[in-house]
């Protein structure tokens, strides 16, 4: 049942990682957009910084907690890895307790704020001479807060059962980088021949 839960959550982050990688896409267009009209046609818009802001902003956002799902944070990991799994999983679970579940009840509570006032005063960028409604962004910070911490308690509970199992609970396996899958590759065909001797 508690793997069922997990595995949830991952996917959860998962749907709205890739959701918002769609973004990308918009902000690619937009800037080619931008590039041809402004130095083909000499006619630049008003609106074209703006867009690439927002979307990279959700982008960014929206993405923490599937990046968390997958590992592919950043991690100074040249001692971490060499130390055995349940040190490991003690490091993490005081990690994530003393940073991580913190600052995304911070992105919650003061995101949740933000984002009221924006909506009340109905929010415009300051800085754009479009003065575009940002109002709808600022709603993705509280968001974004509340899947960053549900994955942060996912990740956490991976880390009490790994203390006590000795191992680490399985993980929906997704995209992943091609020197880990090569890793696994060979990791898979060492345990093969170990098999077979």
């Amino acid at each position: 049942m508690m793997i069922r839960i997990l595995h949830f959550i991952d996917s959860l982050s998962a749907w709205f990682g890739k959701a918002f990688a769609w973004c990308i896409v918009i902000l690619t267009f937009s800037t080619c957009y931008e590039v041809f009209v402004r130095y083909v046609l000499n006619s630049p818009t008003v609106w074209a910084f703006d867009m690439s802001v927002q979307m990279y902003g959700a982008l960014f956002m929206m993405s923490g907690a599937y990046a968390l799902s997958q590992g592919a944070h950043v991690r100074g990991d040249v001692v971490y890895r060499l130390m055995p799994i349940k040190v490991q999983a003690k490091i993490d679970l005081v990690l994530y307790i003393l940073f991580l579940m913190p600052g995304a009840l911070a992105l919650v509570y003061y995101g949740y704020g933000f984002a009221a006032d924006s909506w009340f005063y109905k929010e415009v960028s300051w800085s754009s001479p479009a003065r575009i409604q940002i109002y709808f962004f600022k709603t993705l910070i509280p968001i974004a807060g509340f899947l960053v911490l549900l994955q942060g308690i996912a990740e956490a509970v991976r880390c009490i059962v790994c203390i006590q199992d000795g191992a680490w609970p399985p993980r929906l396996h997704d995209v992943q980088e091609t020197e880990t899958m090569l890793m696994n590759e060979q990791q898979d065909l060492q345990q093969l021949e170990k098999e077979n001797v």
